[in-house]
């Protein structure tokens, strides 16, 4: 399973009230290696996305958005990307990010290890970690 990074400008953005991560919508981005997302990269016109053409909906579904004890944690339910009707990538890092926020602002980003291309209905299953959730606030 590939590791989270988060983006620097989250911490600030939420913060600053741009997130409603029990309410907006997260979805995620496709780049490639040569595309590689960095730390200090802000919003979602800051990365280079590969084509969707072919790929099924990018859309998060949110398991859980709660605190218990002072801890805040987001769950989100596995993601199961398609291709239907031609290959979709290559492509290495998956970006999350809020779709719902003025500028598509990023939240964080999954690194692959090396790029992958989805053959015709070829799936690739992004595995959120339903126990620790996807981030944790404390």
């Amino acid at each position: 399973m590939a590791s989270f990074n988060k983006f620097n400008s989250f911490v600030e953005a939420v913060a600053e009230k741009v997130h409603n991560l029990g309410s907006d919508t997260l979805t995620v981005a496709l780049t490639a290696a040569a595309n590689a997302p960095v730390a200090t990269n802000t919003q979602l016109s800051n990365l280079t996305q590969i084509s969707y053409t072919n790929c099924s909906s990018r859309v998060c579904t949110t398991a859980s958005s709660a605190q218990s004890s002072g801890t805040y944690k987001l769950v989100l339910n596995d993601l199961t990307l398609t291709a239907s009707g031609g290959s979709v990538g290559p492509f290495r890092y998956v970006v999350l990010y809020n779709d719902t926020a003025t500028n598509d602002e990023l939240i964080g980003w999954y690194d692959y290890g090396s790029d992958i291309t989805l053959a015709d209905t070829e799936t690739l299953l992004i595995d959120f970690d339903g126990t620790n959730g996807v981030l944790t606030i404390a």
